[in-house]
């Protein structure tokens, strides 16, 4: 049900679509005003903000979640795209906007007066000279933050690492072994997902291209996407269909949770630790690699329906498979969470308060680990959560231990929400193909979450006046946590930021997009 307040759009469904026409368009300083009254409340935080290209304007959209009242509202104001407008900065007034007015500043242009940090979001030296050596301009290569100090010196790792992961550079300032600062510096792969999704005409194209945003998380994007595509087209799946959908993105969720307790285990050298989590991961991949032909669930999520729904049989396995996980678990978390040695290296290691979580604007693990309540699955649920009264698990410590505490406990409740639904639905007799053949709903702005493993997954979409997607955007997590990262680091040993990078496990290329 959509409804307006006060020049707002609230809205409470997750996913939505409102047509453009009946969204307001606010002065700018009327939507400082309103943004910063609702973000008074710890109970909401900025899903997305962003711009979109109309004609001559740059049409600004912004959507706040009220979180404890299971809200969103969506707000708008509008600017000429040329001379480049120049905005006053909400960041002085919420911190946690500070990425979205930096990606906007980047895209296109805009100039925020009063930002305290408006240094590249994706884009970096190399990017930057280039476009002033097309522009006939002087070089003006990036500079770093510097502290300057006796014994204070800086180390430089990355973008290309020693292990086999994505390219990303961190900048710590340290003193002595003590780190005072870290600077993250991503966007070293240029793939160009959100322009792909306009380019890729056809339904099967952009559910792949879903699938590819970040390859850990195939099944949580593609719901988001998926979810996206049904608002805008009117297509309703069946609730045994929504209940397939949530059986598959918790077993992803117990997958990466478990196969990130091995990755812990082998940053502090707990060997055994890590060798029965790696068993157990597999086990649970190769489940969903029986249920759909692929490990990760790629296929699984599609529009209107499925190419791979749940068979009596493969039900049987499912559960048989998640018994003796359950069991496995449990035993090497015990052994985990009760022995010295490893308690030594999570306790107290790598803190972010509740406080710096909502700041920066944390989601997901990262946040709920840190003693904030923020979980798509319980403030704005979506699919079968509709009909399921999922509570977050919250920690408070925000160290290393709680963040590996809360995969275990998340494991455990991914396994019982599993069983839960395949106790109330079943199989579905007849779930019907998947759609790629529908109209999209004309001159609409659409969006839609999910709750992926690491954190809230936005998606949105606006569409013209003849159906078209004429612009797509993507959140991941990550985009949020990176600066967490950042934090917990901060009057650590400089030794620690492996496993504290690990307690987070973020994506590079989810952020880079």
């Amino acid at each position: 049900m959509n409804g307006e307040r006060d020049g707002m759009v609230v809205v409470n469904s997750n996913p939505f679509v409102v047509p453009l026409g009946d969204i307001p368009v606010l002065a700018y300083p009327l939507f400082m005003d309103k943004v910063n009254e609702m973000m008074v409340d710890e109970g909401c935080h900025c899903v997305t903000y962003h711009a979109v290209p109309m004609g001559a304007d740059l049409r600004f959209f912004c959507c706040i979640a009220s979180d404890h009242e299971h809200s969103l509202i969506l707000l708008s104001h509008e600017q000429k795209a040329s001379p480049s407008p120049v905005l006053d900065s909400l960041t002085p007034s919420i911190p946690s906007f500070h990425m979205f007015e930096r990606e906007i500043s980047e895209q296109y242009g805009v100039e925020f007066t009063g930002h305290p940090w408006m240094k590249p979001l994706r884009s970096h030296k190399r990017d930057e000279e280039q476009r002033m050596q097309d522009a006939g301009c002087g070089m003006h290569p990036y500079s770093f933050f510097s502290i300057e100090g006796e014994g204070v010196h800086e180390v430089g790792v990355g973008p290309i690492h020693a292990g086999i992961i994505e390219p990303g550079y961190f900048r710590f300032i340290c003193k002595g072994e003590k780190v005072l600062h870290l600077e993250i510096q991503l966007g070293f792969q240029h793939r160009g997902i959100e322009k792909l999704f306009l380019e890729k005409l056809t339904s099967i194209q952009r559910a792949i291209l879903a699938e590819s945003i970040a390859g850990d998380t195939a099944v949580g994007h593609s719901i988001a996407h998926v979810q996206l595509m049904e608002v805008i087209t009117g297509t309703m799946p069946s609730p045994a269909l929504q209940a397939e959908r949530v059986i598959a993105l918790e077993l992803e969720r117990i997958a990466v949770h478990i196969g990130d307790s091995a990755a812990l285990c082998t940053d502090i050298a707990y060997q055994f630790g890590q060798v029965v989590n790696e068993a157990l991961r597999t086990v649970v991949i190769n489940t969903t690699q029986l249920w759909c032909g692929n490990r990760f669930g790629k296929g699984i999520v599609r529009t209107g329906g499925c190419h791979y729904p749940l068979k009596d049989g493969f039900v049987k396995t499912l559960l048989s498979n998640l018994k003796d996980v359950e069991e496995r678990y449990g035993q090497i978390s015990q052994e985990i969470f009760t022995n010295p040695s490893v308690l030594s290296r999570f306790e107290g290691i790598g803190k972010l308060s509740a406080r710096q979580a909502g700041m920066i604007g944390a989601v997901g693990m990262a946040s709920r680990s840190s003693g904030v309540k923020r979980d798509i699955r319980w403030s704005h649920p979506f699919q079968a959560f509709n009909n399921y009264a999922y509570e977050p698990v919250t920690l408070h410590q925000g160290d290393v231990w709680a963040r590996a505490m809360l995969r275990k406990i998340e494991v455990e409740k991914s396994i019982r929400i599993i069983r839960d639904l395949l106790e109330r639905h079943g199989p579905d007799p007849a779930p019907g193909k998947p759609v790629y053949d529908h109209s999209i709903h004309t001159s609409s702005f659409a969006l839609s979450m999910a709750e992926g493993w690491r954190g809230e997954i936005m998606q949105s979409a606006v569409t013209d006046e003849k159906g078209n997607i004429i612009h797509y955007k993507v959140k991941d997590p990550s985009f949020h946590n990176w600066m967490a990262l950042a934090l917990a680091v901060r009057n650590q040993e400089i030794s620690d930021f492996p496993l504290c990078n690990k307690s987070y496990s973020l994506s590079y290329c989810g952020f880079d997009l």
